[in-house]
């Protein structure tokens, strides 16, 4: 899906402009000529970046920035003809991401707009983690909530259950003793407590299997131990 970026600047022909060759970069772009059309749109709106003119009739580019960083983190690039520090700074204590000074070239406002875009998405990315899932058929077990649910419905596992249908499922088609299990999964060498290990199949089973007597993802190897089915 195209990015979608937000150009709020007065001057048309610099305005088409930028709207050309980020199109032709692949991004989807919308444009406002005014200040104040322009502010409620972005706050409206989802934009993944906004380039932003300071010098707007209505309301300027500053106040336009200030009112979206109160409500957004969008990606803010301010673009203006005045080259003073002083108004860099400005742009910048508000929450601007970058400054842009006209004239400017296409080549350099289009690798602006995508580093801005790329760091974005990293931030946003290492912020929120996806969980980790193990899904077979139905079956979906969330390692990082450590929740277990089949076809939507969640099942309660204890600890031991949850770890031990966890590894299985992480090893498909791999036959594994009782013994292997249970060192495994209670870290400790068996004595005389493989039985430890059964008792956790059938649990696992009755919560999982459509019938316990016809496993589907969890079979018994009769003689050697149990296979996780894929």
């Amino acid at each position: 899906m195209s990015k979608k970026i937000l150009t709020i600047e007065d001057d048309i022909s610099i305005a088409e402009l930028e709207k050309d060759y980020l199109e032709i970069a692949g991004f989807e772009v919308e444009i406002e000529n005014s200040g104040e059309t322009g502010l409620l749109l972005a706050l409206e709106k989802e934009f993944d970046l906004i380039l932003l003119d300071i010098m707007l009739p209505g309301v300027d580019g500053f106040e336009i920035c200030r009112q979206i960083r109160e409500k957004k983190n969008t990606p803010v690039l301010m673009v203006s003809a005045k080259k003073e520090e002083i108004d860099k700074i400005r742009g910048l204590g508000l929450g601007a991401d970058d400054y842009i000074t006209k004239p400017f070239s296409p080549s350099e406002l289009v690798a602006r707009v995508k580093a801005h875009l790329k760091r974005y998405e990293r931030l946003v990315n290492t912020q929120t983690p996806q969980n980790e899932i193990v899904e077979i058929r139905g079956l979906k077990i969330d390692k990082t909530a450590r929740r277990v649910f089949l076809n939507g419905e969640e099942k309660i596992f204890t600890t031991k259950e949850f770890d031990l249908l966890t590894f299985l499922a992480e090893h498909p088609n791999r036959v594994y003793t009782k013994d292997e299990l249970f060192k495994e999964i209670w870290d400790m060498e068996s004595v005389g407590d493989i039985a430890t290990v059964t008792v956790h199949i059938k649990k696992i089973r009755e919560k999982i299997e459509f019938s316990t007597s016809k496993p589907q993802y969890i079979e018994t190897i009769w003689g050697v131990g149990y296979r996780f089915k894929v």
